[in-house]
């Protein structure tokens, strides 16, 4: 593949997220895509074969980028993990909550969307959020070892908790169109982690999740 095909390729997928993240999937159509794109629609299929596709490669970008993220910031020096672990909620905050679309979590807009619509498509959300379960999992058993987290659960179920007690609030938050959902989110993730409270910091808006 050359370069200009990727650029243009991934030009497709950047845009796509930005509308997707805002629209939802099937709301949006190829033509709104390529027009805000720049791209000829002749040439989508050049690089996907279908808007299905398209859209197991659009989570599967998604997820990658999401998990480098989140293995940027638990490998971050000076801070134990439980505070990392603080952290990525705050983040997860701040990326539900902010103006900006480009950074919204594809996985809470898209996932009970698609996985009743395309079955490449749920695949795609299950795996990116087993990658995004597994690596809490490990900050969890990283923050067990230097003692700022106490947990009464194994790493991994607790990590599948969290998880989804995060894309119910991110849920409840926008039906409510308050932080509420969050708030208790917060409070009850600090407890399941035996976090200290000095571990739960804040940090500045734009942070992106």
């Amino acid at each position: 593949m050359s370069s200009e095909t990727k650029s243009a390729r991934q030009t497709i997928l950047d845009t796509a997220q930005v509308i997707v993240g805002r629209k939802g999937f099937s709301a949006v159509g190829l033509n709104e895509i390529l027009q805000a794109a720049d791209v000829p629609k002749g040439s989508f299929y050049h690089y996907f074969n279908s808007k299905d596709a398209f859209g197991v490669v659009l989570l599967d970008t998604y997820f990658d980028n999401y998990v480098y993220g989140m293995e940027q910031l638990f490998n971050q020096p000076g801070l134990s993990h439980g505070a990392k672990l603080m952290r990525y909620w705050h983040c997860w905050i701040d990326n539900q909550t902010g103006c900006t679309d480009a950074g919204k979590c594809l996985a809470v807009k898209l996932g009970a969307e698609v996985s009743d619509l395309s079955e490449p498509m749920r695949l795609a959300l299950q795996r990116g959020t087993s990658r995004t379960i597994a690596l809490l999992a490990v900050a969890m058993q990283r923050g067990v070892a230097d003692g700022s987290l106490l947990l009464q659960h194994r790493p991994q179920h607790l990590a599948q908790q969290l998880y989804a007690l995060w894309l119910g609030a991110s849920v409840m938050s926008k039906i409510t169109r308050t932080p509420a959902p969050f708030d208790q989110a917060l409070l009850l993730t600090r407890q399941l982690l035996g976090s200290p409270e000095h571990t739960d910091i804040h940090i500045d808006r734009g942070t992106g999740k």
